[in-house]
């Protein structure tokens, strides 16, 4: 079994699974472009979490893969599930509160947690190519 893999996966499963959630939140609300900045709004919420997660899961699923090429220590392993499961939490804090206009704790931890596996990965990576 490869956690990387997996891991790719399931940030592209996430990728397409948010953008169905647009289509699906523009078909409701018969918006065929753009919304309003309505933190309760379903659309907005949909297109936050889509086009938040486009900004990290491609980069994200880069490194896993480079860094699946070669045996790495446990903690990189640990990283990579941690900003999998990071960028999921992150989406559920955006799309399940009634509003995005109070923090809440899932988007503050998916936050951090993407930041903080992120550099860990990229410091993984720079090793890695350190080495090679």
């Amino acid at each position: 079994m490869s956690i990387y893999l997996i891991c790719i996966s399931l940030l592209g499963l996430l990728v397409f699974a948010l953008g169905f959630n647009v289509s699906m939140a523009r078909n409701s609300s018969g918006s065929m472009y753009g919304s309003d900045a309505d933190p309760e709004s379903r659309l907005y919420k949909a297109q936050r979490a889509h086009g938040n997660t486009i900004e990290y899961a491609p980069i994200l699923a880069i490194i896993m893969f480079a860094l699946g090429q070669v045996e790495q220590p446990d903690w990189v392993i640990w990283s990579i599930v941690a900003a999998t499961l990071s960028r999921f939490l992150l989406v559920a804090g955006i799309i399940l509160p009634a509003t995005m206009a109070r923090p809440n704790p899932m988007r503050f931890l998916g936050a951090l947690g993407t930041y903080l596996a992120g550099f860990a990965l990229v410091a993984a990576l720079i090793i890695q190519a350190i080495n090679a």
